[in-house]
Formats: structure tokens, sequence, C-alpha cells
């Protein structure tokens, strides 16, 4: 498969990523990232710990699996949130003007994770502006309108952070 763009050639300001740093322990840190998001305009009606399911599964298959099998494949993952932010209106928007196909991108995903104990990292990229490139989406007016918009939400919301 030949990728319709080059990753490596990928600015981060072309898919809208943003990240921070909180100095805070990590369910803090979950917590003032739904906080601030929730502020700006953004709802999440989706969350989950990636760490915790990995941690789970791979531990429980490694104690399921053969002798020879080592505590070195555990997952081990440290603590690693999503959460699944959306603003409807724009949402709303965004499926309309894309067929409904970027509603498989939904919802904008927040990542948290543990750097070390008391330092977390928020990252964020623009599905929008990932739908543009890989063509799911539009490069219209209308599309051009929703990335401006979702891009002045997730900014205000890290200006918060």
């Amino acid at each position: 498969m030949t990728l319709p763009i080059d990753p490596a050639q990928i600015d981060p300001d072309d898919i809208g990523a943003k990240q921070t740093t909180l100095e805070m322990d990590h369910e803090e840190a979950i917590e003032r990232v739904r906080e601030v998001f929730t502020d700006a305009g953004f709802g999440v009606p989706v969350e989950f710990s990636p760490s915790e399911l990995l941690n789970e599964k791979v531990d429980r298959e490694a104690r399921s699996a053969s002798s020879s099998r080592t505590q070195s494949d555990d997952a081990d993952r440290d603590p690693y949130y999503v959460l699944g932010a959306c603003n409807p209106a724009v949402a709303d928007r965004a499926l309309d003007a894309t067929d409904g196909k970027l509603g498989a991108l939904f919802p904008c995903n927040v990542v948290v994770w543990e750097e070390e104990p008391g330092r977390q990292r928020v990252y964020h990229v623009s599905i929008m502006r990932i739908a543009r490139l890989v063509g799911m989406a539009p490069d219209d007016d209308e599309m051009a309108d929703i990335v401006a918009e979702t891009g002045e939400l997730v900014d205000n919301a890290f200006e918060e952070l």
C-alpha cells in the first residue's frame, strides 16, 4: 500500500498537533483535562485507559501461556488515558461535510500519559486536519471553517491547561 502522503514530511501544524506537560499526578491531570475541555465547549462521551486494559490483558495471556513466557511479556504500561472529546455542533457539520465518513475518526481524542511520576504529557491531533490530508474530507471552504473552529476550541483548551 502506498500512502497518499509521506508521514516523515508532515509538519505537526499540518495535523494540528498540540501538547503540553502538566506537573501533577496522573488522576489529577485527567480531571484537569476533562474540566478544561468541557469548559472549552467539548463533551467527553468516551473515556478509557489503554494502559489498564493492556496490562490486564497481556498479564492474563502471559499467565495462561506456557511457562516459556517471562515477566517481560507483561505489558507493564505506565498510566495512559484517553478522553474522547466532542463538540456536537461541529461534529454534526463535519459529518455533513464528509458524507458521514469523518465519524470513523470520532471522537477527537486527547491523551494523557505519565512521563514520570508527577509529570503528565497531554497530546491531541486534529482529526479534521488529518481527514483532509488523507482525502476523507473535502478541501473546501466549509471544511476550512470546521477546521478553524475546532482548532480555536482546542487552542483555547490548551491555553487553559
